[in-house]
């Protein structure tokens, strides 16, 4: 018997005396959770989310399409980043005031060579206030799941109000679950059974999220 087979037979066991169901699953499960946790303007959520990117150590900025190329040039300056990653969907706009020599996001890239790029800039799906959350889907401004998650300096936009909902439930009912989905609630972090912090051990020592609108 392999191990496949004995798990499965374990499974069978457990299940024996359990009542068979033939109810689809939206209807077996309920679902009457709450969709968000009070209820506020579109003001008071950006706010949230803001406060929420800040708590988990996330850089908080405000920007607007005018002036987003001089900022983002800016927080890449401040970085000292030779060269900054962008997929391949991302406005040109963005980094035009940028002295960093843009890099295209190709297949072709190793680990390596993402791990020398300085900075990343993508946009984002969507942005969740009350976690803290911001999430790619690989749609064109944010590119491959690896971008934002080998370089150690990852600059976000997020489209404010347009990208930015309340809760999970809200954030879930915009997303394709077939799309490779990162959902990012600060710089990278871990901790050990010391509860010694370390950052940057599976994505960006430093995530610094520009809302603009």
């Amino acid at each position: 018997m392999s191990g496949r087979e004995r798990i499965l037979g374990r499974v069978r066991r457990a299940l024996a005396d359990v009542a068979p169901d033939d109810r689809p699953y939206e209807e077996a499960v309920p679902r009457d959770y709450l969709r968000e946790h009070g209820r506020r303007t579109v003001e008071e959520t950006v706010e949230l989310l803001a406060e929420n990117l800040a708590d988990y150590r996330a850089v908080v900025h405000r920007g607007t399409e005018d002036r987003l190329p001089a900022l983002i040039g800016r927080l890449l300056a401040e970085r000292g980043s030779r060269e900054v990653l962008v997929p391949a969907g991302l406005p040109p706009a963005w980094t035009a005031a940028a002295d960093a020599v843009r890099i295209d996001d190709r297949a072709a890239d190793t680990p390596q060579r993402l791990d020398r790029v300085d900075s990343v800039v993508t946009g984002c799906a969507v942005a969740v206030a009350e976690t803290g959350t911001i999430v790619l889907d690989g749609s064109p401004d944010q590119g491959r799941r690896r971008i934002s998650l080998v370089p150690d300096h990852h600059i976000c936009v997020v489209r404010v109000p347009d990208q930015v909902v309340s809760s999970v439930p809200q954030a879930l009912e915009r997303l394709d679950p077939a799309r490779p989905l990162t959902w990012i609630s600060g710089p990278s972090a871990t901790s050990d059974i010391e509860l010694d912090r370390v950052e940057g051990v599976h994505g960006p020592r430093t995530l610094e999220v520009i809302l603009l609108g």
